[in-house]
């Protein structure tokens, strides 16, 4: 039985509840169950902001994730200083290295260092920051497949998903790429 329990973590505005609500709605297009329980500091934007995510294929116990995570996505510094210690040992953790300069303290994690920031300009828009990580993620864990994230944008965000589809594909294969390398060209048979 497949079950997947991820935080994701960073400062308000870094987009850290739209990857949540990504997960979650393309669980439920799998007939997955999940959850999804933001939290956020004083300010929603500029502010502390986490939220827990589970993806199963059978009945969510507990929804909220605060120990033994599978994975945490960490877009910033303090979240990694008080998120480290939420994942269980042999999990993943992604870190935003565009705007984390230090490494994972513990060594029984597998740690994921992706150029988030850096790969969003190469998209044309620094916002996807956290479609690349996103996609990192999914390059990893697989909890769900690529083509359901997709088909949850625009119920993450909206009409204005449309415009920036290719943008979005773009940035999730960087980090999909980031995590696996580049794709391998096939030879001409």
């Amino acid at each position: 039985m497949f079950s997947e329990r991820v935080l994701c973590a960073g400062f308000g505005g870094q987009g850290v509840m739209s990857i949540g609500q990504l997960l979650a709605y393309a669980g439920m297009i799998e007939d997955r169950q999940v959850t999804w329980i933001p939290s956020y500091g004083p300010e929603m934007r500029g502010g502390t902001a986490y939220c827990s995510v589970v993806i199963s294929d059978h009945e969510v116990g507990s929804p909220i994730v605060t120990t033994n995570a599978d994975s945490a996505i960490i877009m910033n510094l303090p979240s990694l200083h008080k998120f480290e210690s939420s994942v269980k040992p042999g999990g993943n953790i992604l870190l935003n290295s565009s705007l984390i300069d230090c490494k994972v303290k513990r060594s029984d994690l597998n740690a994921h260092y992706v150029a988030a920031g850096e790969l969003a300009n190469h998209c044309g828009n620094q916002q996807a920051a956290n479609i690349v990580i996103l996609g990192a993620y999914m390059a990893l864990a697989a909890p769900v497949c690529f083509d359901s994230i997709i088909q949850s944008l625009p119920k993450v965000f909206g009409k204005k998903s449309e415009k920036f589809m290719a943008l979005n594909r773009e940035a999730l294969h960087l980090g999909a790429e980031a995590i696996l390398g580049p794709p391998k060209l096939l030879a001409a048979a």
